[in-house]
């Protein structure tokens, strides 16, 4: 077979031949196209183009020619590819010819590259008809996005308030008053406290009371988050900081807690090589992210917790004490659960219906005998130790109701030692009692911690019985029922 002498032999004539049928290809396929030149006026259109015109307002292609793009072409981006020489190959353009889905590309010379020109071309000018199935899937995505920011929003959301900090002791008292004074500051809050005290509820709490409710509360757990991390999880990272880093980068707790609280649980946990920068942070109320440059200002009020003795970690040296003195300024000592409690048969109530609402079933009903005992423990985990042993009573029972023997049997195996007698209501304030008191029988110290607590209980409302049985978490028929074996409080009306 003899060659075609006609064919182009040389690249240059094959890319002028594919630059033609390409021009040509486009012009034929697309809704309409038209040309610019390097001024921006509109020099030529195709066929296609010319049912746009009336729409446009011309009614002829003579009248169209010649004007600049943006006087005759509404909301055109055709300027913005003339300025950079950047192709927009895909966008929606909406004026009163309708919407269209159009590419705008630069012409340049072919010999020196320099800009000439640029190309507009209609793609789809019914996008809606047209593209339905990839709108309905954009459509779908964006309302998966709209739930998701909802969702993180509302965890974002304080889950507390200081109504939700259970008891009427003076030691719960002075907490709440404490906290509402706090919230009513925008200083650095510092929550001292043993583990399971209420710590969290109580920032969520100050938070939810403060003038920023309305802004988000950020919470990070420090000895939760190993201490190579840590700087990236406060400060955030700029994109592409190192090798495998999100090219768009990612914020920290501390501009996403802008305009609200940041928490920082554990505080005593900081890694010495972490306190200057979060100091820094503190007083200058500017990060800089994780291989940036740029400084970024924020807003956040921070409240901050540990159980640790953050004064003795300072003495050590492992603390630092201008950053100490910088949270120090509103300190709140959250009391152990030993030091309030009277507050526990209340709050043996409300756990109680907690673990109902999780579970999906009735909440577990404890005697007196029970609530007593409880009540007499030293609760090392505090509140955190006392949901468990009521979560495990609740789940070894066969009925609802939980008795002495069921809490003794979870309290011997959590490793409680030793029971303490009677340190309830007004016998709280009382020394401990000798070793040979507590080995004395239980059921003597259970009938003598109902009698005070009884006492106390009758006491405090002036011998009304029906609030006395409330203040006691029982019904009225069991205190009457536990007075008949209580001869003391026979005359009390």
């Amino acid at each position: 077979m003899q060659a075609d002498d006609t064919l182009p032999r040389d690249g240059q004539s094959i890319l002028e031949l594919a630059a033609r049928s390409m021009f040509q290809l486009f012009s034929s396929i697309s809704q309409g196209m038209f040309l610019v030149d390097r001024t921006g006026r509109i020099v030529w259109i195709n066929e296609g183009y010319k049912r746009f015109l009336p729409a446009l307002g011309f009614s002829s292609v003579d009248q169209f020619l010649g004007h600049m793009v943006e006087d005759v072409v509404p909301n055109t981006q055709m300027r913005r590819v003339l300025e950079t020489g950047q192709a927009v190959l895909i966008d929606l353009l909406t004026n009163r010819a309708g919407t269209f889905v159009v590419s705008r590309l630069p012409l340049r010379d072919e010999r020196t590259g320099e800009l000439i020109g640029a190309m507009g071309i209609v793609l789809f000018d019914h996008p809606e008809t047209t593209l339905q199935p990839l709108i309905s899937k954009f459509a779908h995505l964006q309302r998966d996005l709209d739930d998701a920011r909802r969702e993180l929003a509302s965890q974002r959301r304080t889950k507390y308030t200081l109504a939700s900090f259970v008891g009427g002791s003076p030691a719960a008292v002075e907490v709440k008053r404490q906290a509402r004074r706090a919230a009513l500051s925008s200083s650095p809050v510092l929550l001292l406290g043993e583990t399971g005290t209420g710590k969290e509820l109580l920032a969520h709490a100050i938070h939810a009371a403060s003038g920023r409710a309305s802004g988000p509360l950020v919470s990070i757990n420090i000895a939760a988050v190993p201490d190579t991390l840590l700087e990236a999880e406060f400060f955030g990272v700029a994109p592409g900081a190192y090798t495998g880093a999100d090219r768009r980068g990612r914020d920290g707790k501390f501009k996403l807690a802008d305009g609200g609280t940041l928490f920082l649980d554990e505080i005593g946990d900081m890694p010495p090589s972490l306190q200057p920068k979060l100091l820094r942070a503190l007083q200058e109320g500017e990060i800089e992210p994780l291989g940036s440059n740029k400084v970024i200002a924020f807003d956040a009020r921070v409240i901050a917790a540990t159980s640790r003795d953050l004064a003795a970690l300072v003495r050590e040296g492992k603390f630092r004490e201008d950053l100490y003195y910088r949270l120090n300024v509103l300190p709140i000592r959250v009391p152990p659960l030993r030091e309030r409690r009277p507050d526990i048969p209340s709050l043996v109530e409300v756990l109680a219906e907690d673990m109902a609402l999780r579970s999906g079933t009735a909440p577990p009903e404890l005697s007196a005998d029970a609530v007593a005992l409880l009540s007499a423990q030293n609760w090392r985990g505090n509140i955190r130790e006392l949901r468990n042993v009521l979560e495990q009573a609740a789940m070894r029972s066969d009925t609802q109701h939980i008795e002495v023997r069921d809490l003794e049997e979870v309290l011997r195996e959590s490793g409680v030692k030793h029971i303490e007698p009677a340190l309830a209501a007004s016998a709280m304030a009382a020394p401990a009692p000798a070793l040979a008191h507590a080995l004395r029988p239980l059921a003597e110290q259970v009938a003598e911690v109902e009698r005070r607590a009884i006492g106390a209980a009758l006491g405090a409302t002036g011998g009304n019985k029906l609030a006395a049985a409330k203040l006691l978490g029982i019904s009225r028929a069991k205190l009457y029922e536990r007075l008949e074996f209580v001869p003391e409080f026979h005359t009390v009306v």
